[in-house]
């Protein structure tokens, strides 16, 4: 049987497979299900410093291969997740988590982060950029190279642990935002976060998800996100996590060709919660089918032309 490993931002993951932020809760509701330890990691659920109750209802609405969230970063604040949240996963969890992290300002970031760091469990953290800025008119941190700079020395100067930051899509050039963060000390990135959609109910003419609109996530981005991880993972020098759409281990090792190191899976989990597992258990037989002896050794290795 080929190797499944691969190295993350210096930390050895058994395998690629990562389930995403937002569709896998803390892990453990999870685990009731399957040994989620079979999963090289995964990425907890959008943690802020504060408690947030999230966005009006209704917040999700389904598209024709995707769906569209609008949750809005529902969660208890990070005193309850480290609290209470962390002790139920460790149970159940025997490998460093990812916590994914999200901020209004550039110091809620570091707060959150700085918390998390210091937790043993937590490996690596991902910084979500997609959030609006509450201090710069809401814009998005994730669609100005400088914003997303700040975010990363901010963080960065209050961690010890590998900080990876998870771009948007939406903005016209990605490459300029991932080399900044790069630059600003960044030890990986991921991409991509969903893409913004919306839905009209045709009965009340009235928007279906009550936020009007919210990020559009499935299958149907699959050929966006390995265009983009590609892009970004040809221009910088830290490992890039590739997700959107991914729903196979075809797809993973598309994912790996275009340059990414591990791979998440994000709203395949809310259709099957088995589908994360099912990838990590179908990868051997596809990796021989392709001729792939380690999956490292695929890592960026389309060839062009």
């Amino acid at each position: 049987m080929g190797s499944l490993s691969v190295n993350l931002c210096g930390m050895e993951l058994s395998n690629p497979v990562i389930p995403a932020s937002g569709t896998f809760g803390y892990g453990y509701e999870y685990a009731e299900l399957y040994d989620i330890n079979e999963l090289g990691t995964f990425s907890f659920k959008g943690t802020t410093k504060e408690p947030r109750f999230g966005n009006p209802t209704p917040r999700i609405a389904e598209c024709t291969a995707g769906m569209i969230n609008a949750v809005g970063l529902q969660n208890p604040g990070v005193e309850a997740v480290i609290a209470r949240e962390l002790p139920k996963l460790k149970k159940v969890f025997h490998k460093p988590v990812m916590a994914n992290v999200s901020g209004f300002s550039v110091s809620d970031y570091a707060y959150t982060c700085e918390k998390l760091d210091k937790e043993p469990q937590v490996g690596w953290l991902e910084v979500n950029v997609s959030c609006p800025n509450v201090h710069g008119g809401g814009m998005s941190f994730g669609t100005c190279p400088e914003a997303a700079a700040e975010v990363t020395r901010a963080v960065k100067a209050v961690t010890k642990k590998p900080v990876i930051i998870k771009l948007s899509p939406n903005v016209t050039d990605i490459v300029s935002i991932a080399k900044a963060c790069e630059e600003a000390g960044a030890d990986g990135i991921s991409l991509i976060n969903t893409l913004l959609g919306m839905r009209i109910d045709l009965r009340t003419r009235k928007p279906v998800i009550a936020n009007t609109m919210g990020g559009f996530s499935g299958p149907a981005i699959f050929p966006v996100a390995v265009r983009m991880v590609y892009q970004v993972a040809h221009a910088v020098n830290i490992p890039v996590i590739g997700m959107g759409g991914v729903q196979s281990a075809e797809d993973v090792i598309e994912m790996m060709l275009a340059g990414a190191t591990a791979v998440e899976v994000g709203a395949a989990n809310l259709v099957n919660p088995f589908a994360s597992r099912d990838i990590v258990r179908a990868l051997p037989e596809t990796m021989a089918k392709y001729g792939i002896e380690n999956l490292r050794d695929i890592i960026g290795g389309v060839k062009n032309g």
